[in-house]
């Protein structure tokens, strides 16, 4: 289920996948990836349109929901689709901020070792964010709590 983090929005899986396939078509080897990453079975799966459920195993072909379809999609899954919105966003940073944009190691090897370091420097810089906020609160209890020197 999506449900907002408090300290953000993790990047629990990544990997470079050789030749550019087609979006829909990496269900098939991404969706049991995943499930062996987290321990658990994928419930729901909630993507784009270029996701419409092409290569899904079969176990979860109706598993995957799509922006724009009709058939199927409960209250739910509307209010979770909606929230969907907000890890492009993440996306973005990746490609952006963790050097993403412009791979420097050569092939298909160097791509899939760019991808994974790429997803872990944005999770650590998640929790330094954290550790520094942390540090922060610590500081100001401790301040507040110095008595002020008699003279």
């Amino acid at each position: 289920m999506l449900k907002r983090s408090k300290g953000g929005q993790f990047a629990l899986y990544a990997k470079a996948l050789p030749g550019n396939p087609y979006d829909g078509h990496t269900l098939a080897t991404v969706i049991p990836d995943i499930e062996k990453s987290i321990g658990n079975e994928i419930e729901r799966m909630l993507a784009d349109a270029g996701y419409r459920g092409h290569n899904a195993p079969e176990s979860h072909r109706f598993r995957v929901f799509t922006s724009g379809q009709k058939r199927r999609v409960t209250p739910a899954t509307k209010r979770e689709m909606r929230r969907r919105s907000a890890i492009e966003p993440v996306i973005g940073h990746v490609k952006a901020e963790h050097r993403m944009g412009r791979n420097y190691l050569a092939g298909e090897h160097g791509n899939a070792i760019n991808a994974v370091p790429a997803a872990a420097g944005y999770n650590f810089s998640l929790l330094l964010n954290w550790l520094r906020m942390l540090l922060w609160l610590l500081l100001a209890c401790l301040h507040g709590r110095a008595k002020p020197r008699a003279a």
